[in-house]
């Protein structure tokens, strides 16, 4: 099994460093492959209520034998639940079909600016960690004024931001802001959904040098950044190979190299207008 760093959280708690994502992986699918992840010594599984696959990410947890205080399980807040009590509700929801008591992280998925109910959600989930559903909170795809904005009505800092982040869309300006507060920085999409990304020539050269992929060359500069990231897959070969960016270094000029890279270029939505 490989060993997977831990990072500290604001609220004194500490978040595995290298996860498996699960947008996009089926309900039916998900016990298998979040079993088989925990199996090769993943312990931070990331899913959503949006997903549909909480009851297979539930199921592949049980079914794995790991003690769940060795495990680290996030979810998340849709769009249509937000608001102070529908947000408790839909946690609910999640915790039954997760079968679990409580989450390690729960993070509102989108701010949804043109709904206005970021900080109600927001106060709903303090509430969440106060009553021991949800260890840490946080939220996903946050602007600096929308965190500036449930800081300021609450006083309370979310634990993590996680956002779109790749070598492409590196978000420095929003990592500044996430550093000035202590929030914790995740990227969703670490491999700009593969592709054109992982035929880029730096990666495909920085690879070769070190006899590695480009998609861990790719997930070995989010690690050493500082980063959470949690890369989804549906095949075994490629967890074990997603786990392998774990075991080399990239040097100065490696880092440098792909820090370069950064175009501003999205792969998902917009978070100003989304939702």
């Amino acid at each position: 099994m490989t060993a997977i760093p831990a990072v500290s959280l604001n609220d004194s708690r500490r978040i595995p460093q290298f996860g498996l994502g699960t947008w996009q992986t089926p309900d039916e699918d998900a016990a298998r492959i979040v079993a088989e992840a925990i199996g090769l010594g993943y312990r931070h599984i990331d899913t959503a209520a949006i997903y549909h696959n909480e009851e297979g990410v539930g199921q592949g947890i049980a079914a794995s034998g790991i003690a769940r205080e060795q495990l680290f399980v996030t979810t998340k807040l849709w769009n249509a639940d937000q608001g102070y009590d529908s947000a408790l509700r839909a946690l609910d929801q999640s915790l039954k079909r997760l079968k679990l008591n409580a989450v390690d992280l729960y993070l509102i998925h989108w701010p949804c600016p043109a709904q206005g109910k970021a900080a109600p959600s927001w106060k709903a989930l303090i509430e969440a960690r106060r009553a021991g559903k949800a260890k840490s909170i946080g939220v996903s795809n946050f602007r600096a004024e929308d965190l500036e904005r449930i800081i300021g009505e609450t006083g309370v800092t979310p634990a993590v931001n996680q956002i779109e982040l790749h070598p492409w869309l590196q978000q420095r300006a929003l990592r500044a802001v996430h550093a000035k507060h202590g929030i914790v920085t995740q990227a969703w999409s670490p491999l700009a959904q593969g592709g054109a990304l992982l035929a880029d020539a730096t990666l495909a050269r920085i690879a070769a040098k070190h006899r590695k992929t480009a998609a861990q060359v790719a997930l070995r500069w989010h690690v050493q950044s500082g980063l959470v990231v949690f890369p989804k897959s549906v095949h075994a070969e490629r967890l074990r190979e997603n786990l392998g960016a774990l075991g080399f270094t990239l040097d100065d000029a490696d880092m440098t190299a792909i820090d370069q890279l950064d175009s501003g270029k999205r792969v998902g939505p917009d978070p100003a207008v989304f939702g």
